[in-house]
């Protein structure tokens, strides 16, 4: 049986995201780190109730202050491709690099949650700490999920801050997603025959004409501007190199503002195909998350952090918390555009400049 690793919650958050880069934890395998953070914080955090769940660390205080911030990121890497345990490099431009599996997405994140549960003195909002499995594969296994439908009083809060990579800026909501499936028919033939077939690819120019033509949509919301985005993200038809296709299929991706229900992003690609005569499947949808910045809760952590603030792109997590009424927003170390590559690494002064935005933010 692998000893459970001791983690030094009072180390520089350097240090301990690098400790927890070294302990593997792979979906679905997240017991050992788990174990490691529970251990921690129930020896280590003063005033704190600590719970397993699962693979999930839950942990809160109860003071009695005026308002409740939410520290959540989960523990779940995606595959280790030859990078655990960290290791460190110079960049002339951006100093020393920490790479490692799950540097940016997100146990930088992660550390900074950790270490400052253990040293901030003073807290100026009561606390909860939300380290969850599975976030890295498909919504059913999600952690947070399962929280939510089974202690879903620990989900309660005034703002919830989701340590997913953001550059260090404050990435406020998020887009909804929507993938729609088109289809067409024909009638099968010969190629060296085509007239006697009716090409159910080539019934696809005028969608993808529009698909090129639209113009996205950008909306302003709390100062935060999302632009929409609809795409073909794939093509599928065909049976053989001479045979005229009977069937044929495009995926669409509709990336809309948080101000969109699902149910206005369908209607929305409905208007756009109209008239094409195309078969028509949602496949997937995930509502988007409105900053919701002008909360006092939230609108504190941007004056800690200086004003940077920008809209989210791509959906996350704090999509949840906006669905149960909670203003949530991405705050972490790391370029999102590096979480799951093989060279992931983050500039360890972000690491050391979130964990001094959240601790002016948390004791103000």
């Amino acid at each position: 049986m692998t000893p459970t690793p001791r983690l030094d919650l009072h180390a520089d958050p350097i240090e301990l995201t690098a400790a927890l880069v070294d302990i593997p934890s792979v979906s679905h395998d997240e017991a050992l780190i788990a174990d490691a953070v529970e251990a921690a914080l129930r020896e280590q955090t003063i005033g704190f109730e600590v719970i397993r769940n699962g693979n999930a660390v839950l942990a809160r205080t109860d003071l009695g202050l005026p308002s409740r911030v939410m520290l959540a990121g989960h523990l779940d890497t995606v595959p280790i491709a030859d990078n655990v345990p960290s290791t460190r490099t110079l960049d002339p431009e951006q100093g020393e690099l920490l790479h490692g599996c799950g540097t940016v997405d997100m146990k930088s994140g992660d550390a900074v949650f950790l270490h400052l549960a253990a040293t901030t003195e003073e807290l100026a909002h009561d606390l909860t700490l939300v380290f969850y499995d599975c976030e890295e594969i498909a919504a059913v296994h999600n952690g947070l999920g399962r929280i939510e439908r089974e202690l879903p009083q620990w989900l309660q809060a005034d703002v919830a801050v989701l340590g997913e990579p953001s550059g260090g800026f404050i990435e406020a909501g998020c887009q909804g997603t929507l993938r729609v499936r088109l289809t067409t028919s024909g009638t099968r033939a010969h190629s060296a025959r085509s007239w006697l077939g009716d090409n159910a690819i080539h019934k696809f120019g005028p969608l993808l004409a529009r698909l090129a033509d639209y113009q996205a949509r950008s909306v302003d919301i709390d100062g935060c501007v999302y632009r929409e985005g609809l795409s073909a993200v794939r093509i599928a038809g065909g049976v053989a190199g001479n045979v005229v296709p009977d069937a044929a299929e495009v995926d669409v991706n509709f990336r809309f503002a948080p101000d969109r229900t699902v149910d206005q992003a369908i209607e929305h690609v409905r208007e756009v195909v109209d008239g094409l005569g195309l078969g028509f499947e949602v496949t997937d949808s995930s509502a988007g998350a409105l900053p919701g910045l002008g909360a006092p809760a939230a609108a504190a952590l941007i004056g800690a952090a200086g004003g940077q603030f920008r809209a989210k792109y791509g959906w996350t997590d704090v999509a949840r918390f906006s669905a149960l009424g909670i203003p949530a927003v991405n705050y972490g170390p790391g370029d999102p555009n590096l979480a799951h590559k093989r060279d992931e690494h983050v500039p360890t002064a972000q690491i050391t400049e979130v964990t001094r935005v959240l601790r002016g933010y948390l004791s103000a």
